[in-house]
């Protein structure tokens, strides 16, 4: 493991990680901080695909189709683990439990893209809301993010809009009405919900317990 590592890497708020259509010669993994995974549409519109949250892998797409088919950026200041992308292969070979571990990286990442496209066409945009802010509710916590009933969410009402296939007026009412009924305030980068189990009763979601996460 410490062959593949190769360093760490600092970068600000706002800095581009990865773009579609690039090749890198790096994968990472984030170590603290935030970011996004979103795809451009032809349009010039951004389709957000994914939140990025300490501990999440970057660019193994690169390394196993050739380049990116999607953008990374930074929304808050990161800290990324650095490693040899030509590495890769020999982790597959040599270390055959490191590799099962970034197997299962993957497969985690598409069960929560098939939940949103799931949620995309089949719930409500309020439900949609609720589902999300639970699913990033349940996942910092794991990460032993919270404090008290708070998360830290440093991202624009507008990001989320993006991911759910909202208008960013639609997204902001639904946020608003949660507000007012006491289900979940968004405030200042903090994400409080009072009632876990009252938000996940509107996504009609089971709140389950985050699967335990491998190594890497």
């Amino acid at each position: 493991m410490k062959r593949f590592k190769i360093g760490e890497l600092s970068v600000d708020s706002g800095t581009p990680l990865l773009s579609e259509g690039s090749s890198t010669p790096q994968v990472f993994t984030a170590l603290s901080g935030m970011g996004l995974r979103y795809k451009t549409l032809e349009t010039g519109e951004r389709q957000v695909i994914s939140f990025i949250m300490p501990g999440d892998f970057i660019g193994l797409q690169a390394a196993v189709m050739g380049e990116m088919q999607h953008s990374v950026e930074a929304t808050t200041d990161m800290v990324l683990c650095v490693f040899d992308r030509s590495a890769l292969w020999d982790l597959f070979k040599h270390e055959p439990q490191r590799a099962f571990d970034l197997t299962w990286v993957a497969a985690v990442e598409e069960h929560f893209l098939g939940e949103t496209v799931a949620s995309l066409g089949q719930r409500t945009g309020t439900e949609r809301v609720a589902w999300a802010l639970v699913r990033l509710y349940i996942h910092l916590s794991a990460l032993d993010l919270r404090k008290g009933d708070s998360i830290p969410l440093p991202y624009r009402q507008q990001d989320l809009a993006d991911a759910l296939g909202l208008s960013l007026v639609h997204t902001n009412k639904i946020l608003s009405s949660f507000r007012s009924k006491g289900l979940a305030v968004w405030k200042d980068s903090q994400l409080t919900v009072p009632s876990l189990e009252k938000l996940a009763t509107i996504a009609a979601l089971d709140p389950e317990r985050e699967p335990i996460r491998p190594l890497i």
